[in-house]
């Protein structure tokens, strides 16, 4: 079993921790990101995540839900932190403005982070798995990794 390496947008934890009802082949969402999250546990893979993804779902959890799930993200050996440089993050502001504002800045920040961890971004923005392919960064609904 190859061990893998995940960023994995916002949207799939919302999917999961929100039970989006939404689906494909019969499957709803929160299952199959229930699904995925457990493959990557049984892989062993390495789950990075960053302080702007902790940001952008902290605005959309109640303050008690999202101190739970912090809970479950930091005592996991699967979940790796990691940031970016000045650098990085002013290429962030420069993709932002090539793309004529027309994706979320976090996610172009998700985007730049899978690239640095030579990771899958795994996401269902349409948007971001389009620009994520210009720009030459594997990005997968998760429904695809298993």
């Amino acid at each position: 079993m190859n061990q893998k390496y995940f960023y994995i947008d916002s949207c799939i934890y919302l999917n999961l921790w929100q039970k989006e009802r939404g689906s494909i082949f019969g499957k709803p969402f929160w299952l199959i990101a229930k699904e995925f999250l457990e493959y990557a546990k049984n892989t062993r893979s390495i789950i990075f995540y960053s302080g702007y993804l902790l940001k952008e779902i902290s605005f959309l959890l109640k303050p008690e839900i999202f101190a739970e799930k912090l809970q479950m993200i930091n005592c996991s050996p699967n979940f790796k932190r990691i940031s970016l440089d000045k650098t990085e993050f002013n290429l962030a502001q420069k993709i932002e403005v090539t793309n004529k504002f027309n994706i979320s800045f976090y996610d172009i920040l998700h985007m730049l982070l899978a690239k640095k961890t030579n990771s899958i971004l795994v996401t269902r923005d349409k948007k971001l798995l389009k620009i994520a392919g210009k720009y030459k960064i594997i990005a997968k609904k998760p429904e695809e990794l298993y």
